[in-house]
This record gives C-alpha cells, sequence and structure tokens, in this order.
C-alpha cells in the first residue's frame, strides 16, 4: 500500500473486534517503525508502555480512561501509553532552552513518532485511537513511569470492526498562506 492510501485509509476507530488478539511481535514493528521519526537533535525522548495482557488491558481502561473513553476502546486488544523524556528535546545539555517553546519540543517530536505510529499501525491492518483525556497520574502509577516524564496519550490498537467515513477536511486555502 502506497503512504497516500495508508493515510487516507486510516480513521480514529472506536469499535474493535472482540477477541482478536495482537502479538507483541507486531507491537514491536510499529514501535521500531515510529522510532524512524525525526526529533529534536536526535534526543529520541518518546517512551511507550505497552498493556498487552487481558488483564493489564482491563486494568488501564478501569483505572485510567474516564468512561467515555473506556468505552472507546472497549475491544481494544493493546492499548499504548505513550510519553516523552522533559527537558531533553529544546534543550541545550545544560538543561536551558534553546527556544522559547521549551519542553513542548518533546511533545512535537512525540507526536511526530506517535503520526508513524498510527501509519504503520494501518499499513499492518490495524487500527487506532489516539486518547488525550485520560489519568495520567494513575497511568504514572500503573506503570511506574519517571516523574523525569510526560504522559501524553492511550493509543488503542487492534482490528476495526467499523469503517467510518474519512471526517471533512479544511481546504488548503483554509490552512496556508504563500509568499
Amino acid at each position: 500500500m502506497e503512504l497516500s492510501e495508508i493515510a487516507a485509509s486510516r480513521r480514529s476507530i472506536r469499535a474493535y473486534k472482540k477477541d482478536t488478539p495482537v502479538d507483541q511481535a507486531t507491537v514491536e514493528e510499529i514501535i521500531k517503525f515510529a522510532q524512524q521519526a525525526p526529533s529534536w537533535k536526535n534526543s529520541q525522548t518518546g517512551r511507550y508502555y505497552i498493556a498487552i495482557t487481558p488483564e493489564k488491558v482491563a486494568s488501564v481502561k478501569e483505572n485510567c480512561l474516564p468512561e467515555f473513553n473506556r468505552n472507546n476502546c472497549i475491544d481494544a486488544p493493546v492499548l499504548i501509553i505513550s510519553t516523552f523524556v522533559k527537558t531533553r528535546a529544546g534543550f541545550n545539555r545544560e538543561g536551558v532552552p534553546d527556544n522559547e517553546l521549551g519542553d513542548k519540543w518533546g511533545a512535537y517530536d512525540l507526536g511526530l513518532q506517535n503520526a508513524y505510529l498510527v501509519l504503520k499501525a494501518r499499513e499492518l491492518g490495524l487500527d487506532t485511537l489516539i486518547m488525550g483525556i485520560r489519568d495520567g497520574d494513575a497511568l504514572r502509577k500503573e506503570f511506574d513511569i519517571p516523574e523525569t516524564e510526560d504522559v501524553a496519550s492511550v493509543i488503542s490498537l487492534g482490528y476495526r470492526d467499523i469503517d467510518p467515513e474519512m471526517p471533512k477536511r479544511k481546504d488548503v486555502e483554509a490552512i496556508t498562506k504563500f509568499f
């Protein structure tokens, strides 16, 4: 499949096939591809915590997601928690921000990495939902995530059980200014 086809077929999926697991090797392949994303000074600050056993997935859904997101990923067999190491991307070696964005570069880099992740998942026939509304403190406890990392999102991963239409996109003219 061409990249344009992969991007065009990718959706935020809120219904997954029941009892259809995703094996660890496939998740590792997706993460390895995500690592190819560019990052600030090649800092590679993105981190992933993977709930793949049914018990861990159930615990994350119950303890770390609000009810509507729990329902959005109810049958997802894998949950990927994405974080980034603070005060590295966007900072010099002395820990001083290189520009006014500071730690926002870590979030920017993780967003690029997560984009690669969801596209690779789609290429492999899997689908995702990126959930930013989650309980960061509960996730930190659930996975023993150090305070040196910011918790960004929970990404559900599985095989779609629906085929939603692509939402309308803004026209290029609405988001672009040429000079």
